[in-house]
């Protein structure tokens, strides 16, 4: 192997290490069941102060009724199984969706911003989400359901390993 490729890193798309928090779980549910619990009761309330209501809200209120349980259950755990990252010296490795599922790598030297964002509800489970800006025209890489603890300490990581690298990002 000669020196010039030695030195130059191929990075390659390929599936991240760890998982997020646990509590991710508990979260993912929580979303869902407020979401379910809105449809449920606007389905309802036609149902029930309707004279005549149409037989196709009737006919959705049964299937929300039984597709509620179906996806409390099943989203969250597998979120849980897809939802994986990975900070290596050279790349930043995201995986997650749980129908529509997404993969990506950003080279360390294209990160331009890392931002902690928090909501309510994770402030609740003690979770944070940790969002990477880059040169990129496919948008940040974002990672879900991060214990907050390890997404401070992942975000002063990519922060010291991205000020070591000289340029500009771009």
């Amino acid at each position: 192997m000669n020196e010039e490729t030695s030195a130059t890193t191929v990075l390659r798309l390929r599936p991240p290490k760890h998982q997020v928090s646990r509590k991710a779980m508990g979260y993912w549910a929580v979303w869902a069941a407020v979401f379910w619990l809105i449809v449920l009761t606007v389905q309802t309330v036609i149902v029930t102060t309707s004279d005549d209501a149409p037989t196709w809200i009737t006919v959705t209120l049964v299937i929300s009724c039984v597709l509620t349980p179906l996806h409390l259950l099943v989203m969250p755990r597998w979120r849980y199984r897809i939802h994986r990252w990975e900070v290596t010296g050279e790349a930043v490795y995201t995986q997650s969706g749980w129908i529509k599922q997404q993969w990506r790598l950003a080279p360390i030297s294209r990160i331009q911003t890392v931002d902690i964002e928090r909501d309510p509800v994770e402030q609740l489970f003690g979770l944070a989400k940790l969002t990477i800006t880059t040169a990129s025209a496919a948008g940040p890489l974002r990672i879900a359901g991060l214990d907050r603890a390890q997404a401070l300490a992942l975000a002063d990581e990519l922060t010291s390993a991205t000020q070591a690298i000289r340029g500009d990002a771009t």
